[in-house]
């Protein structure tokens, strides 16, 4: 006689999937069981239905299914600041600008409403995870687990007063609180966060040193992101701030490096020895003039890579497909190479790459069994990603954004053909207009 079909939670049934994991495969008529937030098989679509009586079956006939994508570099709060202060150089960009609207603004609320906005962008685009990186991470971290969406939540350390904190003891103190509150959170972790090597004195690095081997906790940092910040480190520290953090302990693979536009050969081989991991935001390098992230170098040289979109404020906007589509043609260009990075090695920097640069690649960043169900479906039989010959190409080099109808995080359908199931859009762009109305020069 044979066995009962086993229920279980959800079947999803998409026309292809792409597992990440291994690289370059994708799967016709297959589809991924799931239970209690997590992929419990990949099978054949027949065995499927033959082994599984779901209690919700999610059918996808013109959709790839792709694990959830993870910006690996954001500062969500900025959404608020979208084009405030646009066409400008880094230093005077941060400094002339948006230190000052900061100044202007920086509470509570505006971590909760920039987050929330965020949240909903990420969620229509594919993106179930990020690696934030802001003041008032208590305020974060809420937030992310109020909505049930997956972030690495930063403890901020800078060496000036903010509204979260007024000294580099305070920093420490309320960032610990903030870690020891969510050590336990399935959807929310954190990792130290010093801002760039021009604003952390060694002091407070040497205590970050301490704290991230003691709590295991990853180390997100702006690293290498203009020639200027190679030049103000030699005349201050005489090293490049890569030597500066290495002989403060700190290149290991603890180390998120984010930007890394300026790197030599050795710096390369130093980042893939140590096990550093790399986020490439190749957007915001290129509207603030940055410098040029050598994506292709990093990767051939074993450097972990992931990928971020940056802040909306330096973007703009939090589109990791068309971070992807931008990440992979300019590295292109810099390799002088049309081979560099293709299609399947980006699309694994920005799920398994950016999870493995959190530490979670054991938990997200592909579709295999035993790991979270976060995941993104993206139609394409639209004009334009039509006519369909490579299925990973057609969602790095043609889709866009307004093509992801489906998000799950663990599980839990947070995006419904295009509609958000736990955000009101309307509401959202009402905060927003009163912030601009707030921010406004």
């Amino acid at each position: 006689m044979p066995a009962s079909p086993q229920p279980i939670d959800l079947l999803i049934e998409p026309r292809w999937l792409i597992p990440v994991e291994p690289q370059g495969v994708v799967l016709e008529g297959h589809a991924v069981a799931i239970e209690r937030g997590a992929i419990l098989a990949v099978l054949p679509l027949a065995q499927a239905r033959e082994r599984f009586a779901p209690r919700e079956r999610v059918e996808l006939a013109r959709h790839a299914l792709i694990p959830g994508l993870i910006n690996a570099h954001t500062h969500n709060p900025m959404a608020l600041m979208r084009g405030l202060a646009d066409d400008l150089p880094l230093m005077e960009w941060l400094q002339g600008h948006i230190w000052p609207a900061e100044a202007r603004a920086l509470s509570a609320e505006f971590v909760r409403d920039g987050v929330e906005y965020a949240v909903a962008e990420m969620l229509r685009g594919g993106t179930t995870c990020c690696n934030e990186n802001y003041f008032f991470p208590d305020v974060q971290a809420a937030t992310y687990r109020r909505l049930g969406f997956r972030a690495m939540v930063g403890l901020p350390v800078i060496e000036f007063p903010t509204a979260w904190a007024a000294s580099r003891d305070e920093y420490f103190e309320k960032g610990l609180a903030v870690h020891d509150e969510y050590r336990s959170e399935a959807l929310i972790g954190t990792a130290l966060a010093p801002h760039a090597p021009y604003t952390v004195a060694d002091a407070s690095f040497e205590r970050i040193r301490v704290l991230s081997d003691q709590l295991d906790l990853p180390v997100h940092l702006h690293l290498h992101e203009t020639a200027q910040e190679i030049d103000d480190s030699r005349r201050e520290h005489g090293a490049r701030p890569f030597a500066r953090i290495q002989s403060l302990g700190l290149v290991n693979d603890h180390l998120i490096a984010v930007h890394m536009t300026q790197l030599t050969d050795a710096e390369i081989a130093a980042c893939a020895e140590a096990g550093v991991s790399v986020v490439h935001c190749v957007e915001s390098n290129l509207k603030l003039a940055s410098g040029f992230c050598p994506a292709e170098k990093l990767r051939r040289g074993g450097v972990n890579l992931a990928i971020g979109t940056d802040g909306c404020a330096s973007n703009n906007d939090l589109d990791m497909l068309g971070e992807m589509r931008s990440a992979a043609l300019v590295a292109k260009a810099v390799a002088g190479d049309a081979r560099a990075l293709d299609a399947a090695a980006t699309l694994r920097a920005a799920t398994l790459g950016g999870a493995r640069a959190l530490g979670w690649e054991a938990r997200i960043g592909s579709i295999e069994v035993g790991k979270q169900a976060d995941l993104a479906a993206i139609r394409l039989d639209d004009l334009e990603t039509q006519p369909l010959y490579d299925v990973t190409s057609q969602i790095v080099y043609a889709a866009g954004r307004h093509q992801v109808s489906d998000v799950w995080i663990a599980g839990r359908r947070q995006l419904r053909d295009r509609a958000l199931t736990g955000l009101d859009a309307s509401e959202l762009m009402d905060k927003a207009r009163r912030w601009r109305e707030r921010l406004a020069p």
